[in-house]
């Protein structure tokens, strides 16, 4: 029997989960299909390389290198590409709020099944007031399993219409390597105590939470200490105490050396819980704020029930405080025993089962003609208001134009994209950070879906708009 193709598709979310959790589904997958994974997260840059599994970039409207009226078709009609290329069966979105493009696709192809993979811990966000028209045009509603879903009081909590799994993780047992591997892996020493941190940078705020973070490390003796990421602003100043020994480490997925580490301080987001604790790491949590995840309830149930340590985010004090609890063997001791107690994170295997279900069945997906009309209705209405506040916007730049005749506005033709079906993170990570726009082709392409990618990225990118000063 063939393997029916999945597609794995993923929003970019503040950090890593909704890729992680595509991560498992689809190594679970891999004996029974063929998974594909699309994300607009930059880590997907390291799936190939990781998984042998194809992969896509989309560029998501952040980006905005086109408009989003134009982003909503040009993503309809890339994931219907796709669908068409590899004949896939059933599309699976793991994202926040499932983008109007996304169930365009699912009523533009009435014979792809849609999936959403819907995290709860909602913070209550105004996405809560059309969860019932989304869930409506799925074939299927999944919830991953959190291990803090006791603390679950958000919009989502209370809802009937999706199938609850265990935690999903990357982090398996089995494959996890030993201390001592780990630690030649990421090149540390083997015998100096090493803790993570993985915080983020950006913001005013976010900033100052990793330099209190880190200066509770301070008088830990020879300690190692392993960031993801530079501890600098966005203008490169350094946000590290004097005093540590840094060292910057990339390695994905980070699951697996995760016995390398002593402890780690990290934010409270679905995939660093779900893999550190399992991973029985001491951890202080520091919550992130932004987004529609609430990492407080989930920070709050894992102090309650002793498996971490919460830092109130709102005090930096607290941060620097709780961080420094870590230096004693004897909490370490306490954290990583009781973490012991937490079970199995099978929720990847899980969700691949319901997958490949839907995908060998002969029920054909559902027709939701009615309610995509109302969905994509009250799409515009939200869209409208937001338009009136975009007017008024530009009504002001008219008049700040006015005030300042030495502003002209060009219009000029914009450089076709590169095209490219490249395979290394080095490669991809190279494109993904740059302003030059370029479309990633699975590898192993047809010259038919070659064209048809060309076609759709020609009617996505209009005219470059840009603003020069003269004098």
């Amino acid at each position: 029997m063939t393997k029916p193709t999945i597609i794995l598709a993923t929003s970019n979310g503040v950090g890593m989960g909704h890729l992680a959790r595509a991560s498992a589904v689809a190594v679970a997958l891999k004996e029974v299909a063929n998974p594909i994974i699309v994300s607009m997260a930059g880590g997907i840059a390291e799936i190939p390389g990781f998984m042998g599994i194809r992969c896509e970039y989309i560029p998501g409207k952040d980006r905005m290198w086109m408009t989003r009226e134009k982003w909503d078709i040009y993503l309809r009609d890339r994931l219907l590409a796709l669908v068409e290329e590899t004949n896939a069966k059933v599309l699976s979105f793991d994202g926040v709020v499932p983008y109007p493009g996304v169930i365009a696709a699912k009523n533009a192809n009435r014979d792809l099944k849609l999936v959403w993979v819907r995290r709860g811990l909602w913070q209550k966000k105004p996405q809560r007031f059309v969860l019932g028209l989304q869930s409506a045009m799925m074939d299927k509603v999944i919830e991953p399993g959190d291990i803090a879903r006791a603390y679950d009081f958000g919009p989502t909590a209370k809802r009937k219409d999706s199938v609850l799994t265990s935690p999903v993780s990357l982090f398996r047992k089995e494959d996890a390597m030993s201390r001592e591997e780990a630690r030649k892996a990421l090149g540390l020493d083997l015998k100096r105590p090493a803790v993570l941190v993985q915080l983020g940078t950006g913001e005013g705020d976010v900033n100052e939470k990793m330099t209190a973070a880190l200066s509770g490390l301070l008088g830990w003796k020879d300690l190692q200490v392993i960031l993801t990421k530079a501890p600098v602003d966005k203008n490169g100043n350094s946000l590290a105490p004097e005093g540590l020994d840094l060292k910057v480490a990339r390695y994905f997925p980070l699951a697996k050396v995760l016995h390398a580490f002593d402890a780690g301080i990290c934010a409270t987001g679905y995939n660093g819980v779900h893999e550190l604790l399992p991973a029985q790491l001491p951890t202080v949590f520091v919550s992130n704020i932004r987004g529609t995840d609430d990492q407080e309830a989930r920070a709050k149930w894992c102090h309650d029930f002793g498996f971490a340590l919460r830092a109130d985010q709102a005090d930096l004090a607290d941060i620097t405080e709780k961080v420094k609890m870590l230096q004693d063997p004897a909490v370490r001791q306490r954290l990583s025993a009781k973490c012991a107690e937490l079970p199995d994170t099978t929720g990847g295997q899980e969700i691949a089962a319901m997958l490949y279900e839907l995908a060998t069945s002969p029920k054909p997906a559902r027709a939701k003609t009615f309610t995509f009309l109302r969905l994509m209705a009250q799409d515009h209405v939200n869209r409208g208001l937001r338009h009136v506040a975009n007017l008024g916007l530009r009504r002001l730049a008219l008049v700040y134009r006015f005030l300042n005749p030495h502003i002209k506005v060009q219009e000029i033709d914009q450089v076709p994209p590169t095209f490219g079906e490249q395979t290394t993170a080095a490669e991809l990570h190279s494109l993904i950070k740059s302003s030059t726009r370029f479309e990633h082709l699975i590898s192993g392409a047809s010259s038919t879906y070659r064209k048809r990618r060309e076609e759709i990225a020609f009617a996505a990118y209009g005219k470059e708009t840009v603003v020069t000063k003269t004098k």
